[in-house]
């Protein structure tokens, strides 16, 4: 007789994450291993993957930090079960100025929100919360020796919709694709031309 442990896979998941390119990796590995847990295919995890890096990328390059880690990690857990506060030391919690943590290192200067959730009908949303900035975000079209201003273009190719939410104080950009449904890619086909 085997025994087997269920382990509980989280349909989704909220990460408060420093404003900062530092952050990409963190978000990119926590999503790789959530959706791997949920026997997600390989190429949409890779998908999912690249469309969060390109979100949460743009919200540290051109937005505004939402505000305190701390605060963020707070205002996180009151919405999603399973969540993780990433960049703030264990035990670290705001000085009544708000400017230092307890063990006197110094406030970082804010964060950002990252969510996914893997819907019922086998569809998959990604978002980014951030600040906002002085622009809406917007696909760009690059000249062909442009470094850079492809991320939204690249969203827009793999995901099967995206868009932007505006509410007071913040932006959130969010993606979804098809993860479980007989569209998802697999093994380098489109999802749009099934």
């Amino acid at each position: 007789m085997a025994l087997m442990v269920a382990r509980e896979v989280p349909t989704s998941s909220t990460m408060a994450v420093p404003h900062g390119p530092a952050s990409v990796g963190v978000a990119r590995r926590r999503l790789r291993r959530d959706l791997g847990d949920r026997q997600i295919p390989e190429p949409v995890i890779d998908d999912a993957v690249l469309i969060l890096s390109e979100l949460l990328s743009n919200a540290c390059r051109y937005a505004r930090p939402l505000g305190p880690l701390p605060a963020l990690g707070r205002s996180a857990r009151a919405e999603v079960l399973g969540q993780v506060l990433v960049g703030v030391p264990s035990g670290a919690h705001p000085a009544p100025d708000g400017r230092e943590h307890g063990d006197g290192a110094a406030e970082p200067d804010g964060g950002v929100l990252v969510r996914w959730q893997m819907h019922a009908d086998g569809v998959l949303t990604l978002e980014v919360t951030d600040g906002g900035a002085a622009t809406r975000p917007l696909p760009a079209g690059p000249s062909l020796t442009s470094r850079g201003g492809r991320g939204l273009c690249i969203v827009d190719q793999l995901a099967s919709d995206w868009g932007v939410r505006d509410a007071p104080g913040e932006v959130t950009v969010w993606a979804a694709l098809p993860a479980r449904a007989r569209h998802a890619r697999r093994d380098g086909g489109d999802a749009r031309s099934a």
